[in-house]
């Protein structure tokens, strides 16, 4: 925050004029003679300074600023601030604006340069990429004006403070929105499934019309009818879909200023919607030590709100989850064979089998996919020439970490149970194809 001080500031000219004369100054001493042109340098010195405080002050309200925030921030993502500023001088001036946005951003040194023209009306528009969800606090948009002289600025303060919230990235959610109900979400990298067998639900018994596929037909109600009858089919729908969170220590490992956490909260709500555009239900609960922020799956058009609050509460506990407390509380609460998205880390072959025996248990009733994530960090180490004795060791281990990720999705795939290892930024886009590809087999 920028202290509370009179709106006239000495500028950068002012010092160095003054600076100059008190030389010119000094000099005058052993040369006479300057002493005259010190004088009237000091003269036009202060005159100029006093028709500068004289343009800038002969207005009351020498400018007008509106700064337009939005509704809420999306985590993650560019979220757009604009200004309009309304210069009311004759007379053109140059504009350093400075807002004071939230602390979080970190930015200590934000400032704008402009030129205002005379009597004009400009809009500016900046963004800020918030990397934690929470409340974002503004204060004051402040803004020091200068002349053509440049020797003192003027300051105005507008628009009062406030607070944003910052949700799960809703702005990914929209992209993908209108993408999910047509067939244009291999152009995001989104593989096209064909279409194995029918997967599809019984609906009706309807007459046979030219062009209707022989292979339905129902023989037993064309004998009765005396007439070719076939079965109709629909998609299958309302599956339950379940986006499961894990909020343990592992999931607090930072990616891009993001933490593997928030990755795993914007994929969640956009596979939701995918989901819900499909026709199924989506629902979603977080676990660590207990299981919590509960949306029970289902298909209502109040879905995604309920969703988005959910997943705008979900912080890192930094302790050891109980994937035995998962396994009980799904068995317990999820009735329905369901899809169970498992958002975790694995960083060891070891780690895994530890929890082994409940991901067992949960892929039984259940079609459980397991997600974790390449240790990106690693690729530095393995592609990097080893120079000496130390950077041999750690391209070495560089490699047994990324070897035993490969490892962990063979040891999944022998027990039955889905996986996908991807990196964090492209953990939307294969989580929402290995939906489309579990739908498109009928494996649910």
């Amino acid at each position: 925050m920028l202290k509370k001080l009179k709106p006239l500031y000495l500028q950068d000219r002012f010092f160095f004029g003054c600076l100059a004369i008190a030389i010119l100054y000094i000099f005058s001493f052993v040369f006479p003679r300057l002493l005259n042109i010190v004088s009237l340098l000091l003269l036009v010195f202060i005159g100029l300074t006093l028709l500068d405080a004289l343009l800038l002050f002969s207005t009351k309200k020498g400018l007008s600023a509106i700064r337009a925030l939005p509704e809420k921030f999306s985590n993650g993502d560019q979220n757009p601030i604009s200004l309009t500023i309304e210069n009311y001088y004759t007379f053109s001036v140059n504009a350093n604006i400075i807002d004071e946005i939230p602390e979080q951003f970190q930015v200590r040194d934000f400032k704008i340069d402009r030129q205002l023209e005379a009597s004009s009306i400009t809009a500016l528009q900046y963004e800020l990429r918030p990397t934690e969800r929470g409340e974002y606090h503004f204060g004051k948009l402040n803004i020091y004006i200068t002349s053509t002289f440049g020797l003192i600025s003027r300051r105005f303060s507008f628009s009062d403070e406030a607070i944003i919230p910052t949700y799960p990235s809703f702005m990914q959610l929209r992209k993908y929105d209108l993408l999910a109900i047509s067939n244009n979400l291999h152009q995001y990298g989104i593989k096209k499934v064909r279409k194995l067998g029918h997967t599809m639900e019984f609906e009706q018994i309807k007459d046979y019309v030219l062009g209707d596929d022989l292979r339905t037909i129902n023989w037993k109600a064309t004998a009765k009818r005396n007439q070719l009858m076939v079965n109709q089919f629909q998609d299958e729908k309302s599956q339950p879909v379940y986006s499961v969170i894990d909020k343990g220590r592992v999931m607090k490992m930072p990616f891009n200023d993001l933490t593997l956490l928030d990755y795993a909260i914007n994929a969640a709500l956009v596979i939701s919607n995918v989901a819900l555009k499909k026709q199924d239900k989506a629902g979603i609960f977080t676990f660590s030590k207990k299981v919590e922020n509960r949306v029970v799956a289902e298909r209502r058009t109040s879905q995604m709100n309920l969703i988005l609050e959910a997943l705008y509460k979900v912080n890192t506990d930094f302790f050891e989850s109980d994937f035995s407390r998962l396994y009980a509380d799904i068995k317990r609460n999820i009735t329905h064979r369901s899809l169970v998205l498992l958002y975790t880390n694995f960083e060891t072959l070891d780690g895994l089998h530890r929890q082994i025996p409940y991901l067992k248990g949960i892929a039984k009733s259940h079609l459980l996919v397991v997600i974790f994530f390449k240790n990106t960090e690693l690729n530095t180490f393995i592609k990097q020439r080893a120079a000496t004795v130390q950077q041999a060791y750690d391209k070495v281990i560089a490699e047994k970490f990324a070897f035993e990720k490969r490892l962990i999705v063979n040891e999944l795939k022998k027990y039955g149970i889905y996986s996908i290892l991807t990196t964090p930024e492209n953990l939307t886009i294969d989580t929402i194809n290995k939906y489309l590809e579990i739908k498109a087999r009928g494996l649910l």
